[in-house]
Formats: C-alpha cells, structure tokens, sequence
C-alpha cells in the first residue's frame, strides 16, 4: 500500500495553513457522555441495519404468499436498505438544519410506522411504498445521525467508539434472524411486523441520547439571548404596572373630583383600560412568533447554505479526487455484502442444507465474526503505527476475494467458513466514518458521509434484484456472485490508483516551481 493517513487528507479553503491558531478543545470530546452517544449508535444498528441484514426471513415468507418472482420480491428488501443508505446527502441537509437529535426522533416513528403499515400488505407493489420508502426513509434519518454523533464526540479513539457502535450491526442480525423467524412461526409474518413496528419506535429514545456537542461560545450566546430575553420582558412588566399605577392615580383623582356621578366614565375608561392590555398581550404575543418564526428562517437558511456549499459551492467535497474514488468504489461495494444475506436462505435450500442451517444459520455465522472482526480492525486503526487507510484497502480485498469464491462451495462446512471470512473482513465498515473523516474533515463529516452511504445504497438497490433477475434466467446464483466480485474489485483498484497519482503529482509540483 503506498498511502499512510497523512497522504489522504484533505484541507478545504487552506485551513491547514494557520497550524499556529490550534482552537481548545471541547471538554466534551472523548468525555462520559461520548459513551452514552456510542451506545445509543450501537443500539441503532441494533434496530436498523441488524434487521435489514435478516429480511432473508421476510423475503421468504413473501415469495410463498404473493407468488411473485424471486427478482421482483427482492425489491423489497432492496428498497428499504437502498433508501436508507440513498437519502444519506438530504438527510445531511435535515442534520444541518434540525440537528441530529430532533432528525432521528422523526425518523425513529416514520421507520416504526413503515413496520406497521406493511403488516397490511395485499401485494408486493404495496410493500414497495411502507416497507421500502417510508421505512426506509425513516431508517436513513435515524442512521446517518447515528454515525455523526460518534465521529463528533470521539477524537482519540474514533476507530474504535466507531468499531464499537457499529458491532450492532452484527448483534442485530444475529438477534433479528432468531427474533424474526420465532415471531413469523408463532404468529405470522403479518404480526411479525407489527410487532418489529413496536420494537422500532426505541429508535425514539435512541435519538434522545444524541445530545448536541455545544461549545463554550454556544453556551455564552444562549446565556447572554437568554438574559437579554428576560430583561426585555422585565422592561415590558416594569412599564405595564407604571401604567396601570398612573391609571388607578388617575382614577382616584377623578372620583374625589367628579364624584359617584361618573361612575358610567369610570366603567367606560376601565373597559378601555382592560382592552389596551389585551391589545398589548396580542401584540407581544405576536412579537414573539415573529421572532420564532425569524429564528427559524436563519437557521434553514444556514443550514442550506452549508449543505449546498459542500455539494456544489467552491469547497466542494467533489474537488477531492481521492473522495470521487471513494464514491465510485461505494457504488460497487454493498451489493456485494447484501446478497449473500438477502439469498443464502435460497442458496442453502438448494443445496439441500437446511437442516443444519436452522440448527446454526449461515447468516448468524457472518453477523457474529462480523462484531469481533469492526471491533478487531478498530483496534489496529487506532495503532500508531498503523495507517486506517491500508487496514481499510486490505479488509477490502479480503472481502472480494471471499465472494468470489462462495459460489464454489457446496458443503456446509466450507460455506460456514467463506461466511466467518466474509464476517470478519466486513468489519471494515467501521472505518468508513473515520476515512471519510479523514479525507474531508469533520465539518464536512455528515454531507461527505452522507454521499458515501448514499452510494452504497445505490449498490444495495440494485445487487439483490439483479441477483434475483440472474437467477430466473440461469437458475443459479453463481453468476450473479461472480459479477457483483468483479465489479467490487474494480472499485477497489480504482480506490487504490488514485492516492498514489495524487501523491505523485504533489511530488511533482514543487520540482516544476523549482524550474521556473
């Protein structure tokens, strides 16, 4: 491998130059409360990507109710893991706006009710709209902010808060396969998921845990809002009983003057008086929904102008070649890891395997190695001595290698060991939140990743239906495999050339200065 980490980063607007400005860090960074956030992403993936990775279950129980064709189905499942992933770059845009606490309470209750509706289905076409849009949609707004709550809080050890909370991805498949296929035995698919709904609406809670990381300067400027709010409303109090003082002086003066013959006056001037003060409430009323309102308008504002500045403004994210590489390698990657989950059910019944498939399935087999290798792999990252990016690239090829290779095996035994393999080197999605870092930045943390996931759900969208369209026409799912490798390898050379063209044109630059 010819890159180290330094050789990936990239600085946007020539930030690096002032190295002598070095800003305090946050007190909250690597604190308590990174753990509680690592948790919270951990049980995300629990609840998201965990039961994704088992709709091999569901998709079964769809074939044999609907009697549709296997690539038809898999649309399914293709939609509601491809959208999640798909909305990455808008979901960004909601981050920027709402925060990441707010974007994933909403989330947790459109993905819940996506579970819910689709225990309803008539048809595959209806699942194609709660399962794979509106679950899916929810599922994207609860996953992003999940993985850019961890890369925010941790500085020291990313790789391995990151390695950690996405180990639910692994745990969660493990528990959603077991879950999922009692639930469907005992009680249906339909029940299934409305039960699965129930379960999903803790990615509300989930959401809550994401603080927001504030700095001092935050604080101070709410504190100081804060006072000159209160003492605005003091001021108004104040003034509000000065009047009303005057007016009962007034009154008095009045009555001694005048007499009990004015009694009509006084009652006029009272329900004038009591009409002013209601007009004054209105008016303040008002007052402070065209501040919210205000506010708000700011905020989206900014929030877009960020947004946009990252995909199309002049510190485009797409000005860095080696993250254009990383894109196009995500296009081609997921599919890659989805397919073995979505058909190996298929696959192991075809093989007549079944028996001792329900007693350890396959796709267990992946999730658990899959925990022990994010959290393995995380460790080395963090290593000194180590580059993220070189840990990354190896487990990459590791992973295609494996693919390639499945549709060989035939026996239980040799497929159980292709799956630990395709686990263990999978765990390097764990890093994929820290080398997005470190090529962009964490300002531009969640938009970039967010382009990331975004084409790995492409991928995802359209690797189980293709498997699934090869296969009615061959009747195997070899080729498929073999496709999905090759283009995946692909991706991976073209990750691989590219930092060490960049490297070279670096060196380059100052030889050609020199000339001159």
């Amino acid at each position: 491998m010819c890159t180290t980490q330094e050789d990936i980063g990239y600085d946007f607007e020539d930030d690096s130059k002032d190295k002598t400005k070095t800003p305090k860090p946050n007190p909250n960074i690597d604190g308590r409360w990174a753990w509680m956030i690592v948790l919270s992403s951990f049980l995300v993936h629990i609840l998201i990507m965990g039961s994704q990775m088992a709709l091999g279950i569901l998709n079964m129980e769809w074939l044999e109710e609907f009697s549709q064709s296997r690539g038809l189905t898999a649309w399914v499942s293709s939609l509601s893991m491809g959208i999640t992933l798909i909305v990455g770059p808008f979901i960004g845009l909601f981050i920027n706006t709402c925060g990441c606490r707010k974007t994933a309470i909403i989330g947790g209750i459109l993905n819940a009710l996506g579970w819910v509706l689709s225990a309803y289905a008539s048809n595959v076409h209806y699942l194609f709209i709660t399962f794979g849009v509106t679950a899916g949609v929810g599922s994207g707004m609860v996953y992003l902010p999940a993985v850019v709550m961890v890369g925010q809080y941790f500085q020291k050890r990313r790789a391995l808060a990151q390695g950690l909370s996405t180990t639910g991805t692994g745990f969660g498949t493990f528990l959603m396969t077991v879950l999922l296929k009692y639930l469907c035995k005992e009680f249906g698919w339909r029940n299934a998921m409305f039960i699965q709904g129930a379960v999903s609406l803790n990615l509300c809670v989930c959401g809550a845990l994401m603080r927001p990381l504030s700095s001092k300067k935050d604080a101070n400027e709410k504190g100081v809002e804060r006072n000159n709010s209160e003492d605005y409303h003091a001021k108004a109090l104040f003034h509000s009983a000065k009047s009303i003082k005057s007016n009962g002086v007034l009154h008095e003066e009045q009555e001694k003057k005048e007499g009990p013959a004015n009694d009509e006056v006084l009652d006029n001037v009272q329900a004038m008086e009591c009409k002013g003060k209601t007009t004054r409430g209105k008016n303040l009323y008002a007052l402070c929904i065209l501040k919210r309102v205000s506010r708000l308008t700011v905020t989206i504002k900014k929030g877009f102008g960020t947004w946009y500045s990252s995909y199309f403004g002049t510190a485009s994210l797409f000005t860095n070649r080696v993250f254009v590489a990383f894109v196009f390698w995500a296009l081609f990657a997921y599919s890659s890891f989805v397919i073995p989950f979505i058909h190996l059910p298929e696959i192991v019944k075809q093989y007549n395997l079944s028996t001792q498939n329900d007693v350890f399935p396959l796709t267990s087999i992946i999730a658990i190695v899959h925990i022990f290798g994010k959290v393995i792999l995380g460790i080395i990252s963090d290593l000194p001595c180590i580059s993220t990016w070189n840990v990354f690239l190896t487990a990459n090829f590791s992973l295609v290698t494996c693919i390639l290779i499945l549709p060989l095996m035939h026996t239980y035994i040799s497929l159980a060991m292709v799956c630990a393999l395709i686990g263990f080197s999978s765990g390097y999605f764990s890093l994929m939140p820290v080398v997005t870092e470190d090529l962009v930045g964490i300002e531009h943390l969640a938009n970039a990743y967010g382009i990331i996931i975004c084409a790995n759900g492409i991928s995802a969208l359209l690797g189980p239906p293709f498997a699934g369209w090869i296969y009615d026409i061959t009747q195997k799912y070899d080729f498929s495999f073999y496709i999905c490798g090759l283009l995946y390898m692909v991706g991976i050379i073209f990750l691989l050339i590219q930092p060490c063209i960049q490297k070279k044109q670096s060196k380059d630059k100052p030889t050609e200065n020199t000339n001159v």
